[in-house]
C-alpha cells in the first residue's frame, strides 16, 4: 500500500489508516475485532487512530495488536472523555487521560497525541496544549496533533503549537480545502483526513437511521453527483480517492468492522489516483451547491 510522509514528522504513513470509533461504539466481539486489526496490517496499513472518548476502544485494540506495536503508528485522542460525555481541558485532567491511555493500549509511548475538537475558547487558555507539550516532555507521546473541524482547526494551526492536523475532508465536507489545507501545508503539518468517505451515508439509498450521518445525507442529496448513481464500489473508490487527492493528505482514516474490508479498499486504490478533471468538477458542483454555508463537520 502506498505510503505518504507526514508533515515534518519523521511517519511515513499507509494512505489507509483504521479508525477505532466504530468499534468503541457498536457491540462488537473481542475476537472480531482482533480478527479485523490484524487484517489490516497485514493489508499494508499502519495507522491506528482511537480516542480516549471511544468507549472501550483503547482497550480492544491494545488487547487485539499491542504484541505488533513496532508494526504501526498508534494515534489517540484527549480532552473528550466516555463516550463524549465529560470534557477535561485542564493540564491534569488531560495527563492523567493520556496515561490511562498508555495503560488501555498496552504500550509505553504514542506516536502521536491529538486534543479532541478543543473549541477556540480553550485553546486560547493554553492549558490544554501546554498538557500535550509535557506529555511530549515525558516521552508520552512523540509528536502532538489537533482533532477538529472549522474556524477552531484554523485556529489551531496558527498557534504553531502542533504538529498535525486530524480534520473532515469528504465529497461532502470541503471546508478544509480551502480554509486549513493550505495553512496546514504552509506550517508543516501533516493531514489526517477524518470521514474521508462522508460515513458512506449514500450507500443504502435511504436515509439512514443513525442521526450522525444525516447531515452528510442530505448534503449529498442536493450536490447531486452523478457518480454516487454508479455501483457502491465505484462511488467508494471515487469518494475515497478525490479526498486522498488533496494537496496535503497523507492518510485517510476509515473505520469499519469487516475484516475483509481493507483488502477490498485497497484493491479500490491500487485502479490509482482520481484525475484531476473530476476532483475539479467535483470542487465545482460543492462551490455551487455549498455556496460558503456548510462547514466542517465535528
Amino acid at each position: 500500500m502506498e505510503k505518504r510522509q507526514l508533515g515534518k514528522t519523521d511517519m511515513e504513513v499507509s494512505v489507509l489508516g483504521f479508525g477505532g470509533a466504530e468499534i468503541g461504539a457498536r457491540d462488537i466481539a473481542q475476537e472480531t475485532v482482533t480478527q479485523l486489526l490484524n487484517s489490516a496490517l497485514d493489508a499494508g496499513l499502519n495507522v491506528l487512530d482511537t480516542a480516549s472518548a471511544y468507549w472501550k476502544s483503547e482497550l480492544m485494540i491494545g488487547t487485539a495488536v499491542s504484541h505488533r506495536r513496532k508494526e504501526f503508528y498508534l494515534l489517540t485522542k484527549c480532552g473528550a472523555t466516555d463516550g463524549f460525555t465529560r470534557y477535561d481541558w485542564s493540564k491534569s485532567g488531560i495527563l492523567s487521560q493520556i496515561e490511562r491511555s498508555l495503560k488501555n493500549l498496552k504500550t509505553d509511548y504514542l506516536d502521536l497525541v491529538q486534543l479532541h475538537s478543543c473549541e477556540i475558547a480553550e485553546l486560547k487558555k493554553g492549558e490544554a496544549i501546554e498538557a500535550l507539550r509535557v506529555a511530549r516532555e515525558r516521552g508520552y507521546s512523540r509528536y502532538i496533533g489537533y482533532s477538529g473541524d472549522s474556524q477552531a482547526a484554523k485556529y489551531a494551526i496558527e498557534t504553531g503549537a502542533f504538529d498535525t492536523l486530524q480534520t473532515s475532508i469528504s465529497i461532502a465536507d470541503q471546508e478544509a480545502i480551502e480554509l486549513t489545507l493550505p495553512l496546514a501545508k504552509n506550517r508543516g503539518l501533516g493531514v489526517i483526513a477524518k470521514r474521508p468517505i462522508a460515513n458512506a451515508a449514500w450507500r443504502t439509498g435511504q436515509k439512514p437511521a443513525d442521526s450522525y450521518h444525516h447531515t452528510y445525507w442530505d448534503r449529498l442529496k442536493k450536490l447531486d453527483y452523478d457518480f454516487l448513481r454508479s455501483d457502491l464500489q465505484n462511488s467508494i473508490s471515487t469518494a475515497l480517492c478525490f479526498t486522498l487527492g488533496q494537496d496535503g493528505v497523507a492518510t485517510a482514516i476509515v473505520g469499519t468492522t469487516n475484516p475483509e474490508r481493507w483488502r477490498e479498499n485497497a484493491e479500490l486504490l491500487a485502479e490509482g489516483p482520481l484525475d484531476a478533471a473530476n476532483i475539479a468538477k467535483i470542487r465545482a458542483r460543492w462551490m455551487q451547491v455549498a455556496d460558503g454555508r456548510w462547514i466542517g463537520q465535528v
